[in-house]
C-alpha cells in the first residue's frame, strides 16, 4: 500500500545503508527528501530521482549548521514522519592508545554526535507536526556494556555520545508524541564496514525499515539493532 502522505528526511543518502533505505522508502510510496554532500556525484541517487517523482535531493554537509537551518526553512511546510540521521564518519582505522588523532576525533563528533542534535532542533516543528520519529544510525561499538576489547576511541565515543543525545531527546520529546531511537544497522558491507562485513546493505536496510515501521510510543529512548533486538547501553 502506498504511503502518499508519508514524508521522510534522510542524511547520507548517496551510498551504502542510506541509499538502500532511500530505495526502500521510495518503493513503499513515501515522499523522500534525501541529503548528501555532493548531489552531482551521486549517480545512483540521481537515477532514482529520474525514476521517482517522490524523491527530492538536497546538498547538505551536516557539519554546516547554517546550511541545516537554511534547509529547514526551505522545507518548513513539510510534516516529517521520520527524520533518519544516517550520515556518519568513522575516522582512521588501525590506530591504538597513544596514537589518537584529535582533529579526526573532533570531526567524528561533529558528524556523528553534534549534527544529529542540530538537525533535531532545526526540524523540530516539522517532526512535531507529524508526531514523527527521530531515528539515528548508531553502532553497538558505542555500547559501554559490550566494550570488552578497548580501542576505537574516536568512533566508539562519538556513537556513545550520540546514544546519550537520543536518550535525552526521548525524554524531552516523547511527551509531545515524538519517538526518538538509536539503531544499530549490523556489520554491513559498505565503504565503512569493509568487504568482510556480515550482511549486505539491503539486508540491513530492510531490517531497519521493519523496526521503524513497528515502533510505538513506548519504544522511544531504546537502542535497537536491525532485527529489533535491544542493545545494552
Amino acid at each position: 500500500m502506498a504511503n502518499a502522505s508519508k514524508n521522510m528526511l534522510i542524511t547520507g543518502a548517496n551510498r551504502g545503508i542510506g541509499l538502500a533505505l532511500t530505495q526502500i522508502y521510495l518503493n513503499a510510496g513515501w515522499q523522500v527528501d534525501a541529503c548528501c554532500r555532493q548531489p552531482f556525484g551521486a549517480v545512483t541517487l540521481n537515477d532514482l530521482a529520474a525514476k521517482y517523482d517522490s524523491l527530492r535531493i538536497h546538498a547538505l554537509d551536516v557539519t554546516d549548521h547554517a546550511a541545516i537551518d537554511a534547509l529547514s526553512q526551505l522545507l518548513s511546510d513539510k510534516h516529517y514522519d521520520i527524520i533518519l540521521n544516517n550520515a556518519g564518519y568513522y575516522g582512521p582505522k588501525g590506530y591504538g592508545f597513544g596514537h589518537v588523532d584529535m582533529d579526526e576525533w573532533r570531526k567524528a563528533l561533529e558528524v556523528n554526535t553534534i549534527a544529529p542534535l542540530k538537525i533535531a532542533e532545526a526540524f523540530y516543528s516539522q517532526l512535531l507536526a507529524a508526531k514523527g520519529t527521530f531515528a539515528a544510525i548508531s553502532s553497538k561499538v558505542g555500547s559501554m556494556a559490550e566494550n570488552t576489547s578497548g580501542g576505537g576511541y574516536i568512533y566508539r565515543s562519538s556513537k556513545a555520545a550520540l546514544n546519550s543525545v537520543v536518550k535525552s531527546l526521548s525524554n524531552d520529546l516523547s511527551p509531545q508524541g515524538i519517538i526518538a531511537v538509536a539503531l544499530h544497522p549490523g556489520w554491513v558491507q559498505t565503504e565503512m564496514g569493509g568487504p568482510n562485513a556480515l550482511i549486505s546493505t539491503e539486508v540491513s536496510a530492510h531490517g531497519l525499515y521493519s523496526v521503524l515501521e513497528g515502533l510505538e510510543a513506548k519504544d522511544s529512548g531504546r537502542f535497537l539493532n536491525y532485527q529489533g533486538e535491544e542493545i545494552p547501553w
